[in-house]
């Protein structure tokens, strides 16, 4: 692909489609991954000796790029997403000889583009959009995957930079939208989106079916509804810790190996569970969260930790329910979901926020208050 021109440096050569916008050369064509990083420079942000801005690209991201990097090596993949490149005006293209398909294509013209290849360590390109993903094709073990790319002629690096900003401005989609999306997609995905799935499926589970406490109460993106009070990222969130966390109560049910994770005693677990919380606490249950702490994301969060040391002591063939009921029933005296103060804590009922401290306190405290109770029952 790369060719030497008489007395010339060298050139990459690749077939492509040239079209104008705004009297600016755009072409579209495809590169195997490592030849991108080959012609290409990544502009980092960064202030020189007299404090002015230079580059405009953002750090790497070594987990990102990681997680791509498993992703191309997992096996075969799509991956059509298209890297941007500015490129320099000293890149020539030649149209290919013969008519020009009729209808919309007539804007555009088909012929090789050829970038000048790097000399005394200056490139000709700039990768304006798909740093992370251009880092990690150039790690990937497969080295002819054909990626997409769309190149403007520029040189003007206040051009890339306002590309550069257009193309990030827009704000990124929703994670719970994602969440909600990927129990729907049987493809492989990213590690980091995989481990995501079982928990927004039993979210799902949680929602919609008859026997689960959570039923209708759970909000999520594509209800158009005011009746959820539960925001499902906090489910997901607390779910997810618990089939994660060596001591989780839903961790002996996750896949290992050729063993597929087991999601019907993980929904098992979770309604038993659940369910003791909404009988013992029925006046706090299904309320909006301003008006009961219980429904609000500390509250959901903060109850998952004690489900994990509630029913993970669970004996074998024990009723889930009414093993949590007990321990529940035993701490109900000093919680305080919709009225009065957290004693041992000093904090209003209402005080309790989502916060990282607020969460592990009211955690703590609860486990605090089951141990102790635990302990009293045995003793009586």
């Amino acid at each position: 692909m790369t060719r030497r021109r008489k007395s010339e440096e060298p050139m990459l050569a690749v077939r492509a489609v040239r079209t104008l916008q705004a009297d600016t050369p755009v072409y579209s064509f495809f590169l195997p991954g490592p030849d991108l990083l080959r012609i290409g420079e990544i502009n980092r942000v960064q202030r020189d000796d007299a404090g002015g801005l230079q580059g405009f690209q953002r750090k790497g991201i070594k987990t990102h790029v990681q997680s791509i990097v498993d992703f191309l090596d997992a096996g075969p993949c799509l991956f059509p997403n298209a890297v941007i490149l500015a490129i320099s005006s000293s890149s020539k293209f030649t149209q290919s000889r013969g008519s020009k398909p009729d209808g919309g294509l007539a804007g555009s013209e088909a012929g090789t583009l050829r970038i000048p290849m790097p000399v005394d360590g200056g490139k000709a390109a700039w990768i304006v959009d798909g740093q992370q993903r251009s880092i990690a094709l150039s790690q990937a073990r497969i080295r002819n995957f054909q990626v997409p790319v769309v190149a403007f002629v520029s040189e003007d690096l206040s051009v890339h930079r306002e590309q550069f900003i257009l193309v990030n401005k827009a704000k990124p989609l929703d994670p719970r939208l994602i969440d909600e999306l990927l129990p729907e997609v049987d493809a492989a995905m990213p590690k980091d989106l995989t481990t995501r799935k079982v928990p927004s499926e039993l979210v799902n589970r949680l929602n919609t079916t008859p026997d689960s406490p959570f039923l209708g109460l759970i909000k999520r993106p594509s209800l158009n509804t005011d009746e959820g009070v539960v925001t499902d990222s906090a489910l997901v969130k607390a779910i997810k810790a618990s089939i994660n966390s060596p001591l989780g109560a839903l961790a002996p049910y996750k896949g290992v190996g050729n063993q597929p994770t087991d999601l019907v005693s993980m929904y098992r677990v979770l309604t038993a569970y659940w369910s003791a919380v909404r009988d013992v606490f029925p006046e706090a249950w299904g309320l909006d969260p301003q008006q009961s702490r219980l429904m609000h994301s500390a509250g959901i969060l903060a109850m998952s930790v004690l489900m994990d040391k509630v029913m993970s002591r669970a004996a074998p063939g024990a009723d889930l329910y009414m093993h949590a009921y007990e321990a529940l029933a035993r701490i109900k005296p000093a919680c305080r979901w919709t009225a009065g103060r957290w004693s041992d804590l000093q904090r209003d009922w209402n005080d309790i926020q989502a916060t990282g401290r607020d969460i592990k306190q009211l955690s703590d405290q609860l486990t605090r208050l089951d141990h102790l109770q635990t302990f009293a029952a045995k003793v009586a």
